[in-house]
Parts: structure tokens; sequence; C-alpha cells
């Protein structure tokens, strides 16, 4: 297969290329690029694999006029920018230690070293400035089936990595052909090492879950999990029932994926801590979990607009229902409404908490009276 596109032939790619082959070394595009490429998909971040050691791709680099920045030296790798955009460059590696949670590398000179310690085989592709793919494990085939599977044996590679269990539900929802199932082997190699998934960190376990809920439709990725004794471990008391009507209602009303929305219907213990939420992901959770009791309107009032809508899908596809046109429009309505009552309004003959309490209760009667009540109604109240 020979690739092409614009990403190919970018002037500021073959001046990396000519650079690093021009010095006497080999320099391939490697991994997302090339899969992305093959898919008809765009192609974002430039990842390029190469015989030469970091130090020899800096020297080179930094001889072509180009600025080398050691962003992983350690681990082989070297950013080379050329007019502001990046290359990230590494080094072929062999894997000389792992624990299940990180590896300790060698350099290697043989392409077929880095491809044998790559998770999958569509990850495992590469190709020259040429655009012709370099397919040492199969990952062309894989491609073409749809089909996401271990380089090698699956037990060792999870045992390399036990993230590697999560990475594989997340490329299966967003390569793989959902409705053709899953390997039987390779659920069963997932489902004996599930325990390794509690050594991991929180805040990797908590990426990979929200780039998997990031996909068009995980669904049947989070179903499998539950199968396999993967969602327990990394979601404590969640339960999927509510996905998959939560991703239909969302394909209904033409809302885009979004991870937190999809959160809420799954539930369970201690969340934001257990993915290590940003306190942004984690308030927006928390919000999303405690609009479900109220009214359409009061939802867009107190979450706005976006965030209004997301707490209503949340609670239809928790309750089996499907909102209205008239719900959706409430929403918006209530994101548009101001509490037209202050806090001086009720001053000096109300402070401290008789003051808020005051304020809570003209709140709570406006937003019943679906925000008719006007200022002075609600002050005759006060």
């Amino acid at each position: 297969m020979r690739l092409t596109g614009d990403w190919l032939t970018d002037p500021r790619t073959t001046r990396v290329f000519d650079a690093v082959e021009g010095a006497g070394h080999r320099l391939y595009f490697v991994g997302g690029v090339v899969r992305n490429a093959a898919m008809g998909l765009a192609v974002t971040d430039i990842d390029l694999a190469t015989d030469a050691p970091p130090e020899a791709v800096t020297k080179a680099a930094e001889a072509a006029g180009l600025k080398a920045v050691p962003t992983g030296v350690e681990h082989g790798t070297v950013t080379v920018v050329a007019e502001g955009l990046a290359h990230e460059i590494t080094t072929f590696r062999r894997d000389l230690e792992t624990d299940g949670r990180r590896a300790v590398v060698g350099f290697s000179t043989r392409l077929e070293d880095d491809a044998a310690r790559r998770d999958f085989t569509i990850n495992a592709l590469y190709a020259g400035r040429d655009g012709v793919v370099v397919d040492p494990v199969g990952g062309l085939p894989d491609l073409a089936a749809k089909r996401v599977r271990f380089v090698g044996n699956a037990a060792a590679r999870i045992e390399e990595d036990y993230l590697r269990i999560l990475r594989y539900f997340r490329f299966h929802a967003f390569y793989a052909d959902s409705g053709a199932g899953f390997d039987t082997d390779t659920m069963a190699a997932i489902a004996s090492h599930a325990a390794g998934l509690d050594a991991l960190s929180r805040e990797r376990v908590g990426r990979e879950v929200l780039r998997l809920l990031s996909a068009d439709d995980p669904a049947p990725e989070v179903a499998a999990m539950g199968t396999a004794g993967v969602l327990a471990r990394v979601l404590p008391g969640s339960d999927d029932k509510s996905l998959a009507p939560l991703i239909h209602l969302e394909a209904e009303i033409g809302a885009d994926p979004e991870p937190i929305r999809r959160l809420a219907v799954l539930g369970g213990e201690g969340l934001a801590d257990g993915l290590r939420l940003s306190r942004k992901e984690a308030g927006a959770l928390a919000d999303l979990r405690g609009a479900v009791a109220m009214g359409p309107g009061e939802m867009g009032y107190r979450l706005g607009a976006k965030a209004g809508r997301d707490a209503l899908l949340v609670r239809a596809a928790s309750l089996g229902g499907v909102p209205s046109a008239d719900d959706l429009a409430a929403v918006e309505r209530g994101a548009g409404q101001s509490f037209p009552v202050k806090a001086e309004d009720l001053m000096p003959a109300l402070d401290g908490p008789a003051l808020g309490a005051a304020l809570k209760r003209l709140e709570a009667a406006w937003i019943e009276s679906d925000f008719a009540l006007p200022r002075e109604a609600l002050l005759a109240k006060g």
C-alpha cells in the first residue's frame, strides 16, 4: 500500500526527513499517522520512528537548522520542530523489563524489534517518505477487516502494561466493527488479567475511560468490559444499562459525544477521585447527577443550555423516556432567565441566614411559576 496526502509532502516534514536520512539514518512515519491515513481519516500528530539514537537525531536536526527538544530522551524521543510543526521522533526500541505499569527499554536498530513491542497490529504500521507502508505484524489486513488485535500473544502484551486492557476497548470502539463481536481468546486474556488494572495510576485509568466514552458509540465495548470484570474495577458500582439508550437519544437530537454525560448515566462510587477528574469535570458530573430531580426549565436555569440539555438526556435515559420538544424548549428558555430579585431588595429588613433563606424561597417560587412571577409579586411574598 502506498499512502498519499498533504501531510506526506509537507515541506516542513520533508526537511526533517532530509536531515535525518541525510545523516545516514532510516526514518519512518509510525502508528496513528499511518493508521489514520490508511483509513482515510485526518492526520494530526506526526510521529516518526528511526534507527538513530536520540543524540544522533538531535545532531542531525540542529545541523539542518531545525529545533530539537528532548521531550522524552530517556525513552528515545526527541521532538524536532520545523517552522512550527512538531515531529515526535522515537528511536526503535525493545523492552528490557516490564512490570505491568512501565517498561525499561533499550534502543534498537531493527524496525522489527520496535513493532514487536507495540500494543496492536494497527498501531505497528510504518511508512517511508514515499508513502509505502511497511507492515511487519499484519496490521493492514486487520485494518481492512476492522479488527483490533494484539501484537503476538495478548496475555504477554497485557502483562507488559495493564493499561492495554482499556486501550483495547478504546481502539475497538473507534476502529473495529463492533457488530462482529469480540475475539474470545482476547476477552479471556483480558478477564484473567483484569486485576492488574488495580496497580495502575488513577490518572492513566481516568484518561483512558474518558477517551473511550468520547467514541461515537462505546456501548458495546462498555458492555464487554462488564462481562470481562473490567468495568467493576475501573468504575465500581456502575451500571451500563442506560448507556445504550443515552447514545440513541444523543443521535436522535444530534448531540455530540460527551464523556461526562455518559459517565453520569454509568454512575458508580467515587468517580471524581477514582478517575482523577479535573475540578471542572468533577463539577460537571456532580451537576448532571444532581439535576435529575429538576424540571427541564430549572435544568436550563441552573446549568445553562448545553449542560441543561445533557441533564435532560441523562434523566430520560435513566428513566427509559424520551425528552419531548417541549422539554428541550423549556431547557433553552430556562437558560435565558435571570432571577429578578437581588439581596439588596430584601435588606435591611433581612440579613444573614434569614436573608439567604428568603432568597432561596422566592427563587423556588419563581421557578415553580415557570419564571413568570415578576419582581414586584415576588417582593410582596418576601
